[in-house]
């Protein structure tokens, strides 16, 4: 039964993303992501003829707070839809709450796969959407001597549990894994970029998140290391870390997301241009942002369909669901929850700006539990480098 009556004259949701807290630099360009999507279906008049009210917590990158929020939602707010988490602690923590009470979260952040829920809809990318591509990527251009840093918590450790998989059936090497504290400042990540000078591997496979990463970055350029020496990829370090660390420091590094605020499409400039016009001219616009953005309009084309905000029949309507996003035609894959995504990889440039180096032809179905975890995977002969970095042989080592 859905949980408000017809006489209700709005559908209420609840929005969990940290507007404080180690991750909130990223989560706020998710908030705002929600907002831009949820006023723009309000202004047209709503879903059925009802607005959208999103009710807002801010759980500050606990994950304790993240549950005690879901079972305020659900509890107290009577809320079944929920919007939010970044960190997959964060979605772990939540994950009892809305499968205990049958609720429904949309998670737009990328995340280490191996889960699944129908109580789920997973719309960042799953790693044969953005791991599989990168791996290939980094050893095509650069070699096959990783150095992993990354963040202490579940999705770093995942996270590298594949790259390393993927790395290793290519005959490549992981020369050394470090982790560093969620709240890690510039100091301490000297003694990991020390140990980077002295190994000299090919390129660092960060998933170092939240305001640490700025800080790890940082810690590189002052060692005097650069991308000319030894590139850093990530699959999460976005243009709001970049707005933080300076384009100095982050110029020549890469990142693999689906989506880039630079893509160029009719409907990602549309997007930009609202973004920017509701929040700020200097706001950054994400892919964990644009994820945000356009799981609410999957889920209004699913509530119009239904006229019930009930999770069974919403959850049905959902499935397969379809919508022109900005990085492109977007899917809610009805075998897994998860969402065809378009796997790309970008460089950063002088002005700070990402530069799409790679991309797919066509979104890429998302495959959660990695049942071909190949790095010459199927879905990589649509994967096209368009600009080859440097290859290891030509660039300037350390001495």
């Amino acid at each position: 039964m859905p949980r408000h009556s017809e006489r209700t004259q709005s559908w209420r949701v609840g929005v969990l993303f940290s507007q404080t807290g180690v991750t909130s630099v990223i989560e706020k360009t998710q908030l705002n992501g929600t907002l831009l999507a949820i006023e723009e279906l309000n202004s047209a008049g709503g879903v059925l003829g009802r607005q959208i009210e999103p009710v807002i917590y801010d759980p500050a990158s606990e994950p304790y707070r993240f549950r005690d929020l879901a079972l305020q939602l659900t509890n107290v707010d009577k809320v079944n839809v929920i919007f939010g988490c970044y960190m997959s602690s964060t979605r772990k923590a939540v994950l009892p709450v809305v499968e205990r009470h049958n609720a429904l979260l949309f998670y737009p952040t990328l995340y280490e796969g191996f889960e699944f829920s129908p109580n789920v809809i997973y719309t960042g990318a799953a790693p044969n959407q953005n791991s599989v591509q990168l791996a290939h990527f980094l050893m095509e251009s650069f070699g096959k001597r990783f150095y992993f840093v990354g963040s202490n918590y579940i999705y770093p450790y995942e996270s590298n549990r594949i790259m390393r998989d993927l790395v290793r059936q290519s005959g490549g090497e992981i020369i050394d894994e470090r982790y560093l504290p969620l709240d890690a400042v510039e100091e301490d990540f000297e003694s990991v970029v020390v140990d980077i000078v002295k190994n000299q591997p090919d390129v660092i496979f960060s998933t170092v998140v939240g305001q640490a990463t700025a800080h790890f970055y940082r810690a590189y350029a002052r060692a005097g290391l650069n991308s000319d020496m030894i590139p850093i990829a990530s699959l999460t370090t976005n243009e709001a870390d970049i707005r933080e660390m300076g384009a100095e420091v982050a110029c020549g590094h890469y990142t693999s997301a689906p989506y880039f605020e630079g893509i160029e499409t009719e409907e990602n400039e549309c997007f930009v241009a609202r973004f920017r016009a509701r929040f700020g001219a200097d706001e950054p616009v994400t892919s964990g942002a644009e994820a945000a953005y356009f799981q609410v309009h999957l889920f209004a084309e699913a509530l119009k369909k239904s006229g019930d905000i009930g999770t069974e029949v919403l959850r049905n309507e959902l499935m397969g669901g379809e919508y022109s996003a900005p990085q492109g035609r977007v899917r809610i894959d009805p075998d897994n929850g998860h969402t065809y995504l378009w796997p790309r990889i970008a460089r950063v440039d002088a002005n700070g700006r990402f530069v799409v180096v790679a991309t797919t032809s066509s979104a890429v179905k998302p495959d959660p539990y990695l049942v071909s975890p190949q790095v010459n995977d199927w879905s990589l002969r649509q994967f096209k480098i368009m600009q080859t970095a440097p290859h290891m042989a030509n660039r300037s080592k350390l001495k």
